[in-house]
């Protein structure tokens, strides 16, 4: 059974589509979620989830196969390659606080007090279940649309 994944494009988020879901892939296998030997979803599956085009997939694919983190066989999918590599603990806390100090810096310029950028990552912590186990997540594609 694959894993069920949560996958979010953003389009005002001045990254491309396509390195949206190779940044996501990447940390899912990187973190475990995804392990060598999982299906990805199909091509098609993928884009109509999304709604995005099927090209925008494809380069998605094929980038991650470039970078050794999944397989394309043909006529079967997109498999996590064998030797897709996992981030360390420390590793993974890296990329966290890139993350944060994006986050935070983006708090400060609009004045937001803590307790608040706090309050609201743990409320986007929670709509994902992100306590729960791996078998109790729902399959979640979300795009996020201007507004």
């Amino acid at each position: 059974m694959s894993p069920k994944l949560h996958l979010q494009i953003d389009p005002r988020s001045g990254v491309p589509v396509y390195r949206q879901m190779m940044d996501q892939m990447k940390y899912y296998v990187a973190g475990g979620t995804l392990r060598p030997g999982d299906q990805l979803p199909s091509i098609r599956e993928l884009a109509l989830a999304l709604s995005v085009n099927p090209t925008t997939v494809v380069k998605a694919y094929t980038e991650l196969e470039r970078d050794g983190v999944i397989a394309m066989k043909h006529g079967r999918g997109a498999f996590v390659a064998a030797d897709a590599a996992r981030l360390t603990t420390e590793e993974q806390v890296e990329a966290l606080r890139r993350s944060a100090k994006h986050l935070a810096v983006e708090a400060t310029q609009m004045h937001v007090p803590s307790p608040k950028v706090v309050r609201v990552v743990r409320e986007e912590l929670e709509a994902l279940g992100a306590e729960k186990t791996e078998a109790e997540f729902p399959l979640k594609f979300s795009v996020v649309s201007g507004g």
